[in-house]
């Protein structure tokens, strides 16, 4: 029986038994004080499995199940002006996350000028980082387009660095009749862990820390939201510190990507396309020489809605560690490493549909070349391991309240 038969016979079997239990236990979400005080949450259960590398788990010819997300956020108006808003959330992918409760977000929100022309206003606390079209909705499953937003923009290897940062925002938002011109300035430290380090530099004795980063976005949206445009500047760096016994000196790494986005949005179908100029930098390790380059990222993605409850998606996806060496010749003469493991490029197909306005169920296949997106930690025997070409099926089921 191959695996993917295997795959869709018993999830099948999974999500029936899930959906007759979302179908009959309702959870309400709170709503009081006139609708000043909200509390809403969603949990999401997925199954992968792979015909070659892990992703999200254990899932090379097998079914993973360790994909799953439960949130669960309030939030209170204390005045017109005031906000307060957070997320608690449990996040479990594969070796990357274990699904410890985490605080994803929370900040108060001071709006400090308003009216028929906009709004200008300030954030204060753990804010999610506005970058790119779905950054700041990436962790809520009914606000992406598919199962997993393009690889070659958000990773899943770097989740954690890219998501939010303890800091202080500065928005404004201007109405007019040609539109909604939007504009962000962010200031703070970005939250890292085991899976992000691992990325950057392989396993290591000393810690990583963020230093202050910046973050501007530039963001135009039509009257009708036909049109959305959007660019995104960030300037990060993460600093080492050498463990007592350590090869490694107290190095830094800078990233500065600038994120380009476009979307078009019609009556039954929506296209949509970004592009990211990612430039890195590794210096002072010591025992690690030092590397700048200048990777490529872009995607373009299309659904379609078939009917009110179906949506169709197609996307292509490529990412390039270093947009000077593309097939990653360079880097396997240098290294003696697979030149593959330095591009990826992803064709995907999905369907959504939505049982009720509670459930969602999502499908997903993609046929990958190259192994750049590949989490470290659920592939622990590295790179000699890793094959050039593989596919995976995805099945994700989701409930909100």
């Amino acid at each position: 029986m191959c695996a993917s038969y295997k795959f869709v016979h018993k999830t099948c079997a999974c999500f029936t038994v899930c959906l007759m239990l979302f179908m009959h236990n309702s959870v309400w979400a709170l709503d009081a004080l006139d609708g000043r005080l909200q509390l809403h949450g969603f949990i999401a259960q997925g199954m992968v499995n792979t015909s070659g590398n892990n992703f999200l788990g254990k899932s090379k010819d097998d079914i993973s199940y360790d994909f799953r997300e439960i949130g669960v956020n309030a939030s209170y108006r204390a005045m017109p002006q005031l906000l307060f808003s957070a997320q608690l959330m449990s996040h479990r992918a594969g070796e990357s996350d274990d699904g410890e409760p985490d605080l994803d977000y929370a900040f108060v929100d001071w709006t400090a000028f308003s009216g028929n022309w906009g709004r200008i206003g300030t954030r204060v606390g753990r804010i999610k980082n506005a970058y790119g079209l779905y950054n700041t909705t990436r962790d809520v499953p009914f606000a992406r387009p598919g199962i997993l937003l393009p690889q070659s923009i958000y990773f899943e290897r770097t989740r954690k660095l890219s998501l939010a940062s303890d800091g202080i925002n500065f928005y404004a938002d201007h109405l007019s009749e040609l539109g909604t011109f939007s504009a962000e300035v962010s200031l703070g430290y970005p939250v890292i862990d085991k899976a992000s380090e691992t990325a950057i530099l392989g396993k290591v004795r000393g810690d990583f820390h963020t230093d202050l980063t910046q973050l501007y976005q530039l963001k135009y949206e039509s009257p009708s939201a036909e049109y959305v445009f959007a660019a995104t500047v960030v300037n990060m760096g993460v600093s080492y510190d050498p463990a007592t016994v350590d090869v490694l000196k107290a190095g830094s790494f800078l990233f500065d990507p600038v994120v380009l986005s476009a979307q078009y949005n019609a009556e039954k179908w929506s296209l949509t396309g970004e592009y990211a100029f990612r430039s890195s930098r590794l210096r002072g390790f010591g025992a690690f020489p030092d590397v700048a380059q200048d990777g490529e990222s872009y995607y373009l993605q299309g659904t379609y809605r078939v009917t009110p409850k179906l949506e169709m998606l197609m996307r292509y996806d490529v990412a390039y560690s270093n947009r000077d060496d593309r097939n990653g010749s360079e880097y396997a003469s240098r290294t003696g490493r697979p030149d593959f493991t330095q591009y990826s490029k992803d064709w995907t197909l999905g369907l959504r549909y939505d049982v009720t306005s509670e459930f969602m169920v999502r499908a997903e296949y993609h046929n990958i070349e190259g192994t750049s997106i590949l989490p470290t930690l659920d592939n622990p025997a590295g790179p000699a391991s890793y094959e050039k070409r593989w596919d995976m099926w995805m099945l994700l089921g989701s409930y909100r309240f």
